[in-house]
């Protein structure tokens, strides 16, 4: 076997950014864990990783392979697998399909209303892309994308979605358009030659700081109010408050002319946020 062909895992990983699964995965758990006010079981948690493996490699794939001219001309995408050669568009779209296949089969094996709702994520990823030339909103629809992991993962467990579902759906949309608002300051000069959409080209740096402030403030209220509508225990409200604190500790880390350490902020605080808050969830659901 080729050197070629045993680094393909390795490239296929860096595609889709396989260390981001952290933002999505857990709120999926989240999801499943209140659904089932307790742990769902080993085959609905088994098939509910693989169809949020699947669609997020989907989502990632058709991102890049739509993106694939935009992201040549900025020079901070450009040595991205599909501009810089390391993987062909053909080997891209065959990590697609491969990924809706994987995604398919999982949601089939879960609750029966999963059947019929199966096309509505695909279609959220496909537009994604496009909004950025459309609209400074494509933040939102973003949020919306990474929502479905709770509110999916409650109808793939119990086939219904009650208010704190829908509540879950929202608050993770606010938090990852909160935080997306601030990786769109990576590309702001490219963006705005390019006539890209995004709240950054819109309203400046100080209005992505206001933006995300108010979209996170609105995510820590929105977990609050799932919490008071489940009846929910101590380890909730401490999930909360622990959310609630990393988000201050983030927007501690960055501030109008000082993104030094906007990394850290993206990456590390970030994949915190959604763990912590499923370990508390965790522990609320399965202590007595």
């Amino acid at each position: 076997m080729s050197t070629t062909a045993l680094s393909l895992p390795r490239r296929f990983a860096s595609l889709v950014k396989l260390e981001h699964t952290v933002f999505a995965l857990p709120f999926a758990y989240v999801g499943a864990f209140l659904a089932a006010d307790g742990f769902p079981g080993v085959g609905p948690t088994v098939w509910l990783t693989l169809a949020m493996v699947g669609a997020r490699t989907l989502a990632m794939g058709l991102n890049r392979l739509i993106d694939a001219e935009l992201d040549a001309r900025n020079p901070r995408t450009a040595t991205r697998e599909i501009p810089s050669g390391a993987l062909s568009l053909a080997q891209v779209w065959a990590l697609c399909a491969a990924a809706l296949a994987l995604y398919l089969v999982a949601a089939f094996q879960l609750d029966p209303v999963v059947r019929w709702l199966w096309p509505i994520p695909v279609a959220m990823f496909v537009i994604y892309p496009y909004l950025k030339r459309v609209t400074w909103l494509c933040h939102l629809w973003l949020g919306a994308c990474t929502g479905l992991a709770p509110l999916g993962a409650w109808l793939a467990v119990t086939g219904e979605a009650p208010w704190e579902a829908w509540a879950l759906f929202a608050a993770q949309g606010m938090w990852v358009a909160g935080f997306d608002l601030f990786y769109s300051l990576f590309d702001l000069a490219h963006d705005l030659n390019e006539g890209i959409r995004s709240w950054a080209t819109r309203f400046g740096e100080r209005g992505v700081f206001v933006g995300a402030r108010l979209f996170h403030v609105s995510a820590v209220a929105l977990l609050a109010a799932a919490g008071v509508g489940l009846g929910s225990d101590i380890f909730y409200w401490l999930g909360v408050l622990a959310v609630a604190g990393l988000l201050l500790y983030e927007h501690s880390l960055v501030r109008p002319g000082h993104l030094e350490r906007l990394d850290a902020a993206f990456f590390t605080v970030n994949g915190l946020i959604a763990v912590v808050f499923f370990v508390f969830v965790a522990l609320d659901t399965l202590i007595p």
